[in-house]
């Protein structure tokens, strides 16, 4: 399961830091379907959740309240190495191994989370920043199950929003993809109202 968990993080980093990259800094102050946060904002989380993870994979205590500003000096290659970091960190079998010492869930479900905010939040990004956007088809087939797993909790806990009822109404959207933003709670064809 580590090497699924690994695999499925490095099909689906390439895409987001290619989004990231193409993020102008001109582009910072623009909304995202994340209504809570702008594309800075959003940058920041994502920064943030890239390192936490890392310490997660290692069942290390981890930071959430501290809000730390990424973007510094070269914050496009420095998402690109932590992101990187990611990977590396989730591809060693213990990592997948019981639950989280963290959270009161599996190992497994943790790397999961790091995978769904990395390509969820690629998709908020890239739509955003008017970018295309195409994750790797096994990682969105992947959160499927996951989404279904985590919702309930995650939507009392305000993670995501109620799921949406919304047909993929953008035909260069996958269905899959259609599918799995509506389960978090966004609409496809955003900042369009269905």
């Amino acid at each position: 399961m580590s090497t699924q968990t690994s695999e499925l993080l490095a099909a689906a980093a390439p895409r987001t830091v290619d989004v990231v990259r193409g993020i102008s800094d001109d582009q910072l102050d623009l909304p995202t379907p994340c209504s809570d946060y702008l594309v800075r904002d959003l940058l920041n989380h994502l920064f943030q959740v890239v390192v936490n993870f890392q310490d997660l994979a290692e069942k290390r205590q981890v930071e959430w309240a501290e809000k730390p500003d990424h973007l510094g000096d070269g914050w496009r290659d420095r998402f690109e190495v932590e992101t990187g970091r990611l990977v590396t960190a989730w591809s060693k079998p213990s990592t997948v191994e019981g639950m989280s010492p963290r959270m009161p869930m599996p190992q497994t479900a943790i790397g999961g989370m790091a995978l769904l905010d990395l390509t969820v939040h690629g998709w908020d990004l890239a739509v955003a920043t008017g970018q295309p956007y195409h994750p790797a088809p096994e990682v969105v087939a992947h959160l499927h199950e996951l989404v279904e797993q985590l919702g309930p909790t995650a939507r009392k806990m305000g993670v995501f929003a109620d799921p949406l009822p919304t047909p993929n109404l953008d035909p260069d959207l996958p269905p899959d993809l259609a599918h799995l933003l509506t389960q978090t709670g966004r609409t496809p064809t955003w900042p369009q109202t269905p």
